[in-house]
């Protein structure tokens, strides 16, 4: 039985194709009829109490629905018209004699403007709205998902109240898309019933007469009462339906019910009724008129309209006196204890203690780049650089703080990561930043300066010079480019300094959604969130991905069965991720890399060394110089061809490698052989080689 409940509405539709087929009695034909139009009726009056559009999602299948259900009727009841003598039960006669009312004429006249009304009045304008809603909704869509990542980046809302509004903009453009091809079955079947209705009369006028044998008048007489009566039944609840298609597409605006709407909105204008009213009243002065009907209508406009005003004047007298109350509340709140008394509660101190995780203050010239209501595009840039950030390396940049300082100067910004500056740059924003090539064709007057970012020598020029830039073979870019790239690669930076306990223990959480026995065998049991947390951050802070979490966590619980290093399990997690190293730091296929002399390797690992707080490399000062010095000159090869440095090593020395040479190359990545696939192809900018000291030999 609950099996039987579930697919109701899929056996009703199999019931209404049937009744194509199958002949009905005059008494189930009766049944049916008065069901559809209730049905009718009840769509019409939850169109006009919904607030909201998808509230009634179901109404592009329901219209279908309720469109084969008149159109099965149609059929059925044609058949019973001109099979039974122009007889199809007691509710098509009923309304047939309703019409015509005992004038034929005038009652096909009636029915022929009925159906013309709803199918030019009410389908064509309920088409065309779906149509301009569908379309209008679907442009709106991108404007509509920017602006809930800015919200969500401005921590206005959460992840979840995110993913509940863009799911809504999602249905509502389906919603919309799917009415403006449900209008569609509207038209067809205003159309459909002028055929059957022009069928049942002709056909209906040959039968009674050639199979029939009756006389003209009385042949005439019924059947013409049978078809209007059919078109009339089948034609009111098709009319209700249009009027409730339209009713719902023209609901994009509302804030409730259309009968609240539409008294609010009438009471907010109590002089227009007003007015209205004395219109009436005055024209029911003058002779020949309706005086008294007049007289009636204009009374009750005038006393509602001054009802309303009365309304509104006592709405003004209570807001006046709430606006007065508040003032001296606020007046009274002026008057509180100043800042030291404030602090005097040790509990509003904590409040200082509060630190962003990445802040950005800007001076004054610098907010129309930020103010979204003076045209900024930063946030939403920001927005677009999380989101991009989050796919491509697997974690979530926090939200950016954005505020001006007056301590600044009105072009200078200033970046922080939890609380301390770590960058700043200065932005002229009525200018273009040019970046210089390496052999212009041409010289450009601007600014000398540099680029914030990757310290490129450029220039700031103005915005008439831009194009013959360009053609000198300068990359010209606009401010807000300029100062977001720089917050961007700052943040890249400085990106593992974010990695904090509460974020690792968010993304294991994640990750048990898709690994459950995974994470619960191995975190915290075997993996603590401490060494979780620092295999991460060693991870971002060479720029591997941490996407693949379940790879990650796997390998790190394997290398822990045989050692506790963290910096041996990290090596072990790199070896694991060699797909994900390979596509971050190749491309096309190929790798350009610095690569190592073997004598050189075998210098820096007799150069570890043990103690109680792990390995380090201890390096000569000579031999140290050499290294650097090599690996500079190869360096502005990698920079002439616009690509990220990297040194390819081998394992054991890798990561002691990488500690030493960052602190002379922050953007070098130092990879090893193990994190290579096989099908890459390598090729080698450079070769660190040992130098032997030229000894000068003096002759006396």
């Amino acid at each position: 039985m609950r099996r039987l409940a579930n697919n109701i509405i899929s056996l009703l539709v199999v019931v209404i194709v049937l009744f194509l087929i199958l002949p009905l009695p005059p008494m189930m034909m009766d049944i049916l009829l008065i069901i559809n139009i209730s049905l009718s009726i009840v769509i019409l009056l939850i169109t006009m109490n919904i607030s909201d559009a998808l509230e009634f999602s179901i109404f592009p299948s329901l219209l279908l629905v309720t469109t084969l259900f008149r159109l099965g009727l149609n059929v059925s009841s044609t058949r019973l018209i001109l099979s039974n003598g122009g007889y199809a039960g007691a509710v098509i006669k009923a309304f047939g004699q309703l019409i015509t009312n005992g004038n034929i004429v005038i009652g096909v006249i009636i029915f022929l403007i009925i159906v013309l009304m709803q199918f030019i009045v009410i389908t064509k304008g309920a088409e065309r709205v779906a149509e301009v809603a569908a379309r209008f909704t679907l442009d709106a869509m991108p404007g509509k998902q920017m602006a809930i990542d800015a919200d969500l980046s401005s921590g206005l809302i959460n992840e979840q109240d995110a993913r509940t509004r863009r799911e809504k903009v999602q249905r509502q453009a389906d919603f919309y898309g799917a009415m403006d091809g449900a209008t569609k079955i509207v038209k067809g079947d205003a159309i459909m019933s002028l055929i059957i209705t022009t069928i049942n009369f002709v056909a209906g006028l040959v039968i009674g007469i050639v199979q029939g044998g009756g006389d003209f008048a009385s042949v005439l007489q019924v059947y013409s009462i049978a078809t209007v009566g059919d078109g009339l039944v089948s034609q009111l609840p098709a009319l209700m339906i249009s009027t409730a298609t339209g009713m719902i597409v023209t609901r994009s605006v509302s804030e409730d019910s259309l009968n609240n709407d539409v008294l609010r909105q009438f009471k907010a204008q109590p002089r227009a009724i007003m007015v209205a009213g004395i219109v009436l009243l005055f024209l029911a002065v003058m002779p020949n008129t309706p005086h008294l009907a007049l007289l009636v209508v204009g009374t009750a406009l005038t006393f509602w309209g001054w009802r309303g005003l009365q309304s509104m004047q006592t709405e003004k007298t209570q807001l006046a006196a709430q606006e007065e109350k508040e003032a001296v509340e606020a007046a009274q709140a002026a008057k509180a204890p100043g800042e030291n008394e404030y602090y005097k509660d040790i509990n509003n101190i904590y409040s200082l203690l509060d630190v962003e995780p990445i802040e950005m203050e800007f001076g004054y010239s610098l907010i129309p780049l930020v103010d979204e209501a003076r045209g900024g595009r930063l946030i939403s840039r920001i927005v677009i650089f999380r989101r991009q950030y989050a796919q491509d390396m697997g974690f979530v940049v926090p939200s950016v703080r954005l505020h001006d300082s007056a301590t600044l100067g009105t072009n200078q910004y200033v970046i922080k990561i939890k609380g301390e500056e770590v960058a700043k740059g200065e932005i002229l924003v009525d200018y273009y930043l040019a970046l210089e090539p390496t052999t212009p064709s041409g010289e450009i007057d601007g600014i000398e300066t540099i680029e914030p970012a990757y310290g490129i020598p450029s220039r700031w020029i103005l915005p008439e010079s831009r194009e013959m830039a360009e053609i000198y073979g300068y990359t010209v870019i606009d401010p807000l480019s300029v100062m977001l790239t720089h917050l961007s690669e700052t943040i890249k930076k400085h990106v593992y300094e974010l990695l904090d306990r509460e974020e690792t223990i968010r993304l294991a959480e994640n990750l048990k959604k898709a690994a459950p026995q995974l994470v619960e065998e191995t975190i915290p049991a075997l993996i603590s969130y401490a060494m979780l947390e620092r295999i991460l951050r060693s991870l971002l802070k060479e720029g591997v991905p941490i996407k693949n979490l379940g790879t990650i966590v796997e390998a790190a619980a394997d290398a822990m069965n045989t050692t506790r290093d963290p910096d041996l399990i990290t090596e072990a997690v790199r070896s694991a991720l060699t797909r994900t190293i390979t596509r971050r730091f190749c491309e096309h296929g190929q790798l350009r890399v610095v690569t190592l002399d073997a004598e050189v390797e075998k210098q820096i690992v007799s150069s570890l060394t043990k103690n109680d707080q792990g390995v380090y490399l201890a390096m000569g000062a000579d031999m140290m110089q050499q290294i650097v010095s090599q690996l500079g000159e190869s360096v502005k090869r990698f920079a002439e061809l616009g690509q990220t440095p990297v040194i390819l090593t081998s394992p054991v020395i890798r990561v002691y490698l990488s500690r030493m040479l960052s602190q002379f190359f922050p953007n070098l990545y130092v990879l090893s052989f193990n994190e290579i696939t096989t099908d890459i192809q390598i090729q080698a900018l450079g070769n660190i080689t040992m130098q032997q000291k030229k000894e000068t030999v003096e002759k006396v």
